[in-house]
């Protein structure tokens, strides 16, 4: 089987790649491979994939339709998991229409390849981000997701919007995932983990917001990636008995689920860094500032329905997580 798989250079893209690759299936990677963060970084994940001959790359903007529909009748994709997409809260606060260009506007042209050109299934990234004011924890996806506090997040809950509407008319089977701070070797520099890391190597201080008072549900990739591969070959039906006077967010009349992937174990941003600083052998220099717009207090996942759908189950602590990250980052940088 044809499995497309956009966003495969990038972190959470390049590990689904390659398990699908693993397991015996055809991949059709597609990726622009944009400069967001460090491009040579995107470049070695995909030159690994390269590798294996069942690999098929594509160096394409999911923005541009026509380069994507050719793609899609070309190959004729079984599954099609959407992994591409700008990410970064922060960001979003300076280059917004980023946002709407890669995750509203390339997010359409997804499903509407998908459309013209039939799928079993199409599995896509949402983010714990569309919790955004919700303070009930842990976040369920039974919960309404109305108020969010980033262009980011806003663009992922319309996604999720666009798959209802698609999965409803067209009778697409789709399932939105929303992740919860990934983490792990070959991940992104944007991220917290990377940049404290890099900092700490350097010598250099680190800027902990909130004063240090936040929460993280941070998900290793391994993790993450055992949970997407389930859920690809779990194809949503619709529900018989929906109830319409009472509508739940996750599920509906048309093949659609919305589930949490996380690791259903916050930890303390403070607990983060020391087991940093144990696995990379320094202290770190810590400034402490307000907290900064667009973020959250906390983030906690209700993988329940993750769970009951696939059995899928997170096994690896942020203690086993950290270590392994440390050492890849040692490694690739030669620290």
């Amino acid at each position: 089987m044809n499995i497309l798989v956009t966003g495969s250079a990038g972190f959470i893209g390049y590990y689904t790649a390659l398990k699908f690759l693993q397991q015996g299936y055809t991949v059709i990677g597609v990726d622009s491979i944009n400069s967001y963060y460090d491009v040579s970084l995107k470049e070695a994940r995909n030159a690994l994939l390269l590798n294996d001959k069942n690999y098929i790359f594509y160096q394409c903007d999911i923005a541009n339709y026509e380069e994507l529909s050719h793609i899609f009748k070309k190959h004729a994709p079984d599954y099609v998991v959407h992994l591409a997409a700008q990410a970064g809260v922060r960001y979003s606060l300076d280059h917004p229409f980023e946002y709407i260009q890669s995750n509203i506007v390339g997010f359409m042209n997804i499903v509407e390849c998908c459309r013209h050109n039939p799928v079993n299934h199409l599995v896509y990234a949402s983010s714990s981000s569309v919790y955004g004011l919700n303070s009930c924890v842990p976040f369920s996806v039974h919960d309404t997701v109305d108020h969010p506090v980033s262009l980011y997040a806003a663009t992922k809950k319309s996604d999720e919007l666009i798959a209802h509407c698609y999965s409803h008319l067209y009778g697409i089977p789709t399932s939105g995932l929303r992740f919860f701070t990934v983490y792990g070797p070959w991940g992104r520099p944007d991220m917290a983990y990377f940049t404290f890391t890099k900092s700490i190597v350097e010598d250099k201080p680190i800027n902990v917001y909130n004063y240090g008072d936040m929460e993280r549900d941070f998900t290793y990739i391994d993790d993450i990636v055992e949970g997407v591969y389930r859920i690809t070959f779990t194809v949503p039906q619709g529900k018989p008995h929906f109830d319409t006077m009472h509508p739940d967010p996750a599920s509906s009349t048309a093949p659609y689920r919305i589930y949490n992937i996380g690791n259903n174990k916050p930890v303390s941003l403070l607990y983060f860094i020391e087991v940093l600083e144990k696995e990379i052998g320094k202290k770190a220099t810590i400034h402490f500032l307000p907290m900064q717009p667009g973020d959250v207090l906390a983030t906690f996942a209700d993988i329940d329905e993750l769970t009951q759908a696939t059995g899928y189950s997170p096994v690896t602590s942020i203690e086993q997580g950290l270590s392994l990250f440390v050492q890849w980052y040692k490694k690739f940088y030669t620290v």
